[in-house]
């Protein structure tokens, strides 16, 4: 495995073949190595026409070196980083002898992991490394460019202190037994456990819209053959993804597109058609539309505006999916396109209503496009936080039923507890391990 003192190296730019790429060096052999790959120490932080030299002195390659020494540097170790030409075979023999001057490949996200140990990063910062290279859309790279440049962790840093603010006062009347009673009914107290309360709720909704940014949301689409599932789908992504026929049961299996909605990210599927009798092939289809509804986000129910439905939707679906009917084939029917909150009536052919389903799609996901507000956040992020909160609100259940400081005080810590966790002041080694473990070699 190595340890954590060891000069490692790695391609930070992905394999095969480019104009350049960068490999980089951080640890505290990292100056004698670059003493002897490149001849001598370049300038800090300045870039640095070299030769890449090998272990006995032939040149490899010829590019940029730039040297950031300890604890000015993304790692806070002293940092090389070679930019060469982007052949694999140059970056291999690169690597190698960096590897032959003392150091060791470095491990998935081992980088990121000791800028975090070294303080220069915290977890929610390091985690946005990762949703930045992996963003699905503008809106989603922006946010997480934002938790990457604190606003997460400032948003969790706030009501850090709020907390404590409040530990403080609690811990501090309990000190003093004789005046618990004035301090149960403080007017002070009253106001900051609202206050706090309140910040919670804040940033629950801005983590869960965080959340949304960066895992999207899936959307199955569903109904019997013929519905205009399919044709719903190329309007929704704008191209002709599926073929669209007048023959029921054209789509035998699952196809899905991705879509920007107001900077949602949105993996639409198309299903085969639910009916109850079935050729074999289709069956399997169906098989699977079932499959992907149980994992869905929500569910569009398409029904053909021109026939009568038979059934209901809860004979169908999962009771616990979001359902939004959709009323297809208006045009048709002679109808107007509209939205009443429980059915939206569009056409797949003549794209009349699609914004009203794409603004119910949003709504939803809880979505709203908080531009320079917004941030990205984890599923873990968000348990975190939800197990602060429910720390909170049994604090304050047990100060309103029995009156004990007491009480109040140890849930207020477990609460305070929780919070570290998404910044990594109270993370196990194990959830460090495993969150540094996504992330590519060389970051």
């Amino acid at each position: 495995m190595g340890s954590d003192t060891d000069t490692i190296v790695a391609a930070a730019t992905p394999p095969g073949r480019g104009g350049i790429v960068v490999v980089r060096v951080s640890g505290s052999r990292t100056e004698p190595i670059a003493r002897a790959l490149l001849g001598s120490l370049p300038e800090p932080r300045t870039a640095t026409y070299r030769s890449f030299l090998d272990v006995d002195g032939s040149p490899i390659d010829a590019g940029i070196a730039l040297y950031f020494p300890a604890p000015a540097s993304f790692t806070g170790e002293a940092v090389l980083e070679l930019q060469g030409h982007g052949g694999p075979t140059l970056v291999s023999m690169i690597v190698d002898a960096v590897v032959a001057l003392g150091a060791r490949k470095a491990r998935p996200g081992e980088f990121s992991q000791r800028a975090f140990l070294n303080d220069k990063l915290d977890l929610v910062q390091a985690e946005a490394i990762v949703d930045v290279i992996d963003s699905g859309t503008a809106q989603a790279a922006r946010a997480a460019v934002r938790s990457l440049t604190v606003a997460l962790s400032e948003a969790v840093d706030d009501l850090e202190a709020q907390l404590k603010a409040l530990r403080i006062l609690v811990e501090a009347a309990i000190d003093f037994p004789e005046e618990e009673i004035d301090f149960l009914s403080d007017s002070r107290l009253s106001a900051n456990l609202d206050d706090c309360a309140a910040a919670f709720e804040t940033l629950l909704a801005k983590t869960e819209q965080g959340r949304v940014l960066r895992d999207g949301y899936q959307v199955v689409i569903v109904g019997k053959p013929n519905a205009g599932k399919s044709s719903l789908l190329n309007l929704l992504s704008g191209q002709e993804a599926a073929i669209v026929t007048e023959v029921a049961g054209t789509t035998r299996d699952i196809l899905r597109e991705q879509i920007d909605i107001d900077g949602l990210a949105v993996e639409l599927v198309d299903t085969a058609g639910l009916r109850d009798d079935p050729g074999r092939i289709e069956a399997e289809g169906i098989r699977r539309a079932r499959q992907a509804i149980e994992s869905a986000d929500a569910v569009l129910w398409i029904q053909d505006a021109t026939e009568a439905e038979h059934g209901t939707i809860g004979e169908t679906l999962p009771a616990n999916v979001p359902v939004i009917v959709v009323r297809n084939k208006i045009d048709l029917a002679g109808e107007a396109p509209g939205d009443d909150g429980d059915v939206v009536s569009l056409s797949a052919i003549t794209g009349a209503g699609i914004d009203l389903l794409r603004r119910r799609i949003r709504l939803l996901a809880g979505y709203e496009n908080q531009g320079e507000g917004a941030f990205t956040a984890r599923r873990r992020h968000l348990d975190a936080l939800g197990k602060a909160h429910e720390h909170y609100g049994q604090g304050l259940h047990a100060l309103e039923e029995t009156r004990a400081g007491e009480l109040l005080a140890e849930e207020l810590r477990l609460s305070h507890a929780a919070l570290g966790e998404i910044n990594g002041a109270t993370s196990p080694d194990d959830l460090l391990g495993a969150i540094f473990s996504e992330f590519c070699i060389g970051k």
